[in-house]
């Protein structure tokens, strides 16, 4: 007798195939059956690979975890629901009430926010300090330090962190260092190479390469460690979405060719800014004028990436007037698109700032940040001229 029909919809059916797709499959299932007790019993213990709930894991995002792994050089890496899901899992799996954190002072607006405000409130202390000078990392050790955080190049002012250096200093302490990557990208320096212990990314941005995947990324030699952070990450519900992973995953496929002509645009990009009337500071790694070049010439070796920043003589008039004449190039707070963007860092990134505060960081009022996108060099030239022009008429 045949099935019921209203059951037939609850019984999946996998018509068998002697070939195989192209394109990774899309998992979007939430749970996964086993054939009996034993055998969860095995996968949950380790001795047999398989899956079981969404939220501890799936096979989309073991496939992208795989790849990112391979550009970085990592032993053990997990994928989480987003860049600030990565950076939360790091301080939920290894930090404690007592514990003492070191950070750059100029990272990522809202991870400041969690060492400002969240880390504080459960007993955790922070110190800041200007990584540039991988002495000062030195100098704010205390005997409760235990976690280093660090991003390779500063947002939205583009300085360098010294992370071989830094990693030196953190290895002979017995301090783990995490290093934000998000900005270099694997194409310019892999940070577990210089002896970082932790790698992060914002997968959402370059390496995902089209405004629509938002996921996170953690990347370790350590196995131990990499254990305590999926475990937080499992119970804290930090997962990505599968079809996140899956965009990502097709987005990971032209990264080295976005990367080569997105960095290529930069440099090229850099330079016409410059040159403009009005412009009071470009900065660009590889360019002798910005203030690390020689450390970037050590560090980056093949380029200066895809992001730069600059200064118009000016106030927030002046601001609006060039956001208004650059109407076709995207005014919006993310990077690492394939389309070139701008940012106004203090509207945006560091809008909770005083002013003061912000000139502090070399960030006055009309300064910018170009995420420099794939598009033909001359069409940039010729609209970053257009608008600066008209913004200083």
């Amino acid at each position: 007798m045949p099935d019921d029909p209203k059951s037939i919809a609850r019984r999946p059916q996998f018509p068998a195939s002697t070939s195989r797709p192209m394109v990774t499959p899309l998992y979007p299932s939430v749970a996964y059956a086993s054939p009996d007790a034993t055998a969860l019993d095995d996968q949950y213990e380790g001795r047999a690979q398989g899956y079981t709930y969404a939220r501890e894991g799936h096979p989309n995002a073991d496939v992208l975890v795989q790849k990112i792994n391979s550009l970085e050089g990592a032993h053990a890496g997990i994928i989480t629901g987003s860049g600030m899901a990565a950076i939360g899992a790091v301080y939920l799996a290894l930090l404690k009430t007592g514990d003492h954190v070191i950070a750059g002072d100029q990272l990522y607006g809202r991870n400041l926010r969690l060492l400002t405000e969240d880390l504080p409130r459960q007993g955790i202390t922070v110190s800041f300090c200007d990584v540039i000078d991988a002495d000062q990392v030195s100098a704010a050790m205390t005997p409760a330090t235990r976690l280093v955080v660090i991003e390779t190049i500063a947002n939205p002012t583009l300085r360098l962190a010294d992370v071989p250096r830094i990693a030196a200093i953190t290895r002979a302490a017995g301090i783990t260092l995490m290093v934000d990557n998000t900005f270099s990208t694997p194409a310019m320096i892999r940070p577990l190479d210089l002896g970082a212990d932790i790698v992060m990314h914002s997968v959402t941005k370059l390496l995902a390469g089209h405004s629509d995947a938002t996921l996170g990324y953690l990347g370790t030699h350590d196995a131990k460690m990499m254990a305590a952070i999926t475990t937080a990450c499992v119970t804290w519900g930090l997962t990505p979405s599968p079809f996140d992973c899956w965009l990502a995953e097709r987005g990971l496929q032209s990264f080295d060719l976005r990367f080569e002509r997105a960095q290529s645009n930069a440099k090229a990009l850099a330079d016409t800014i410059a040159d403009l009337p009005g412009v009071t500071q470009v900065l660009y790694p590889s360019r002798a004028d910005h203030p690390d070049r020689t450390l970037a010439q050590s560090l980056y070796r093949h380029g200066g990436g895809t992001m730069l920043s600059f200064a118009l003589d000016g106030d927030r008039d002046t601001v609006d007037r060039f956001l208004r004449a650059a109407s076709d190039i995207l005014f919006a707070p993310t990077l690492g698109d394939i389309s070139t963007t701008i940012s106004h860092p203090a509207t945006s990134s560091h809008r909770a700032l005083s002013q003061s505060a912000r000139l502090e960081l070399g960030i006055p009022e009309a300064f910018f940040r170009i995420s420099v996108g794939v598009e033909h060099i001359e069409l940039l030239r010729q609209e970053f001229t257009t608008a600066i022009v008209k913004a200083m008429a």
